[in-house]
């Protein structure tokens, strides 16, 4: 678009009138085009659908981890604990504490706390519109500040879903995939879902929760498990036989280890975040217990200020803060590449 410039007055150089082209294939002569209020030319032949259409998108942190509500916006680091203990035997350091009746020096339990701390990020957006934009935005029917408070409330979704996930690389910080602290990483024995058997793909997902239960001392299995998109479409689209009695999606279920520790079908969702997330650029599986002991995320939910008026614009700003994923235990994570 250029711009021109006219002589006005004696000498005095004033910017022209820009002609702007809106998205509706309509002119405007004003300084600047803004389809805010939603105002429209429409034909007496034409029938505008009055329904207001957002943008297409998916956020799905809520379903995959839980909150720590604990945090305020008063706070500026969230931290957590973990201890250690230590105890030697009796007779034999690494046996059993054994005493005798007369025993005068008996060994005692060493403890050791070490405390995680995690930034809590301020997060803010300022929403806002004039009083003439307003007025004819309620003529029209079609509140902009409703359009602009659903517009925030969007991106704020969103920003939390990628920071719940994967972390903010300006930060230098990782998510739920991706956590640096997650050591039992590696690629899946079969992988190659695309032409892999049920069996095959039943022994990735058994090995990798064998394997998370193994390094959690045989404490926790994981009863979760994601899995890309694609994988998960081949799943539910894919029959253990031809006889088509079940599904590849429901026989991993059903016959997963999580299963059979756990009392209950393991939990195979598809998360986004997984697309090309692994080494080599290749698709990623978690296998995870979905709980605020193991894993978790702090979150200040939004607060927003007074409206502020400002001349003819009426102001007002959201704010809130976004934690990092708090991984309590990493040994009860675990991913897998390639699938």
């Amino acid at each position: 678009m250029t711009k021109k410039i006219a002589i006005v007055g004696a000498g005095v150089r004033a910017p022209a009138i820009i002609r702007s082209r809106t998205r509706d294939s309509l002119l405007t002569f004003d300084s600047q085009t803004v389809d805010s209020t939603g105002a429209f030319l429409i034909g007496e032949l034409e029938r505008l659908d009055q329904r207001l259409h957002m943008p297409l998108s998916s956020v799905t942190w809520s379903r995959d981890i839980d909150l720590r509500e604990d945090v305020s916006i008063a706070d500026e680091t969230s931290s957590f604990t973990n201890s250690t203990f230590a105890a030697a035997g009796g007779a034999s350091p690494n046996g059993k504490s054994w005493v005798g009746k007369d025993a005068s020096a008996i060994a005692g339990i060493a403890l050791d706390i070490g405390k995680t701390p995690n930034p809590l990020t301020l997060w803010a957006m300022q929403i806002g519109w004039t009083i003439p934009e307003l007025e004819s935005a309620q003529k029209l029917g079609r509140p902009v500040d409703q359009q602009k408070f659903a517009g925030m409330n969007l991106k704020h979704n969103m920003d939390v879903d990628e920071q719940v996930y994967i972390g903010d690389t300006v930060l230098g910080v990782t998510g739920l995939v991706n956590n640096a602290n997650v050591t039992n990483v590696s690629n899946a024995v079969t992988g190659g879902w695309g032409t892999a058997t049920p069996a095959q793909m039943l022994a990735d997902v058994n090995e990798l929760l064998n394997s998370v239960w193994a390094a959690s001392a045989y404490a926790i299995c994981p009863d979760r498990l994601l899995i890309d998109p694609l994988s998960y479409s081949r799943l539910v689209a894919t029959l253990v036989s031809s006889a088509g009695n079940i599904s590849v999606l429901e026989f991993l279920k059903m016959n997963s280890l999580s299963n059979a520790i756990n009392g209950r079908p393991l939990e195979i969702l598809p998360s986004k975040w997984l697309t090309s997330r692994g080494t080599s650029s290749t698709n990623r599986m978690v296998a995870y217990t979905k709980d605020a002991e193991r894993v978790r995320f702090p979150l200040v939910p939004l607060q927003r200020t007074p409206l502020e008026y400002r001349d003819i614009r009426q102001l007002t700003t959201y704010f809130g803060r976004l934690g990092v994923v708090e991984v309590v235990y990493p040994e009860t994570l675990g991913y897998r590449d390639g699938i």
